[in-house]
């Protein structure tokens, strides 16, 4: 199976690259592995507690695209930057279920083994 990997940089709800980003993946994992990095602002989109309104809330859909299999990822360092605190499996309190905290090293194995990279960001 052919391998997807994505890029993200922006912040939940800055622009629209979080829900272009999840369109690509949810369409791919039918014919794809893929795999979601979350880089720079883009690990926020995975905090629990946020409450939109008036558009979706883009940690849930990432977390249902990791329910459907897809590889999701946040930079350790972005990630300590901004608070989150990871156990030695990766999880942190404040990350939804299926969004674990990494090393760019993992981004590196990524796109070794992608068929394709996508990056979204400014």
């Amino acid at each position: 199976m052919k391998t997807l990997t994505i890029i993200l940089t922006d912040g939940p709800y800055i622009s629209e690259y979080a829900q272009i980003a999840y369109r690509i993946a949810f369409a791919a994992l039918d014919r794809y592995k893929v795999n979601i990095f979350l880089y720079l602002d883009a690990v926020n989109i995975g905090r629990a507690d946020q409450r939109p309104e008036v558009v979706k809330n883009e940690g849930l859909l990432f977390q249902e695209l990791a329910e459907r299999g897809a590889l999701i990822r946040a930079c350790s360092r972005c990630s300590a930057a901004r608070g989150y605190q990871a156990d030695e499996d990766g999880r942190a309190p404040e990350l939804l279920p299926g969004i674990l905290i990494s090393s760019l090293y993992d981004l590196a194995c990524m796109i070794e083994e992608s068929h394709r990279v996508v990056a979204l960001g400014r």
